[in-house]
């Protein structure tokens, strides 16, 4: 079947690898099923570059790092590999369905949404919808501005996971599946409200991805709005979250969970407000502090007492 074979390659698994999926499981077979035996058999997204004629090998410097070019995603520019700021993969109808209240498939909530990571810079933005979403709306689902999803398509930011319709039922493929293993395979963050909890136990290193890289939102008054702490109080801030490389020098200017309880002194990490205009003691050389200074000062009035 040509389709989900270009389907397929268009991810950036390759033709042999899909060829060979297809033969063991018949052309019949679902794109869902497809997915999960590539998965299985270890096939990776690879770069559609031509490789006719191998490369000759590259002289290195001697303690240099090695210049082995990265996989790259079909439709990643140049300007992707040097961006500090992580790939952003949004779960289209998660979004959409936010916006309208969980009533309307609301189409300019994804277009916030993009927007958002747009203006922040985020060179790589995908969003993930299922094909029938194309589809004229019906009075059971219905959908507001339809034409934004046909405008991201050609942009090459919206991608529809695949569906069909067999005897009358439409069969729809998973996904949650496409947008977490992009996500995963891009070292990107998911955008969405959901937990993906049937995901998280499939997968163990899904698992830890999906409660490390998972940033939720809330749409007030048709404005886009993540948290600013998207790990929780004590967690790293939101420039931090989509960053490749994030700043650690932030971490001093968040506030101490433990307050005044703290033990660690002036090896405390965390920001002391009530510290402000005290000397930066050990804990040792504190308590040494309050037990010497009313000695002292007892012995002094003794000597005061004492002398004529």
């Amino acid at each position: 079947n040509q389709s989900k074979l270009d389907f397929f390659c268009k991810l950036g698994y390759s033709k042999q690898d899909t060829c060979k999926v297809l033969e063991n499981l018949g052309q019949e077979a679902l794109e869902d099923d497809v997915l999960k035996e590539l998965i299985r058999m270890g096939s990776r997204p690879q770069a559609l570059e031509n490789q006719t004629q191998p490369s000759p090998p590259k002289l290195v410097a001697r303690g240099s790092c090695s210049s082995t070019p990265r996989l790259k995603w079909l439709g990643e520019d140049e300007s992707d590999s040097s961006s500090s700021l992580r790939p952003i993969v949004i779960d289209g109808s998660n979004v959409a369905m936010s916006h309208g209240n969980k009533e309307v498939f609301s189409c300019w909530g994804i277009q916030l949404a993009v927007d958002w990571f747009r203006e922040r810079g985020h060179t790589y933005i995908k969003v993930f919808v299922p094909l029938w979403r194309k589809e004229p709306p019906r009075q059971d689902s219905p959908i507001t501005d339809q034409h934004i999803l046909e405008e991201l398509e050609k942009q090459s930011i919206l991608v529809y996971t695949p569906s069909r319709k067999v005897k009358g039922k439409r069969v729809v493929c998973y996904d949650d599946r496409y947008i977490v293993k992009v996500a995963y395979e891009k070292d990107g963050v998911i955008v969405s409200n959901d937990h993906y909890r049937d995901l998280q136990n499939e997968n163990p290193e899904w698992k830890w991805f999906i409660e490390q890289r998972l940033l939720m939102y809330s749409f007030v008054s048709n404005r886009f709005m993540p948290p600013d702490d998207p790990l929780g109080r004590h967690g790293p801030t939101l420039n931090n979250f989509l960053s490749k490389s994030p700043v650690l020098l932030e971490k001093k200017w968040q506030t101490c969970p433990y307050g005044k309880k703290c033990t660690y002194g002036n090896k405390c990490k965390f920001y002391h407000p009530e510290r402000l205009h005290q000397a930066q003691l050990s804990v040792a050389d504190e308590l040494r502090a309050k037990i010497k200074v009313p000695l002292i000062t007892g012995k002094e009035e003794e000597r005061c007492n004492c002398s004529p």
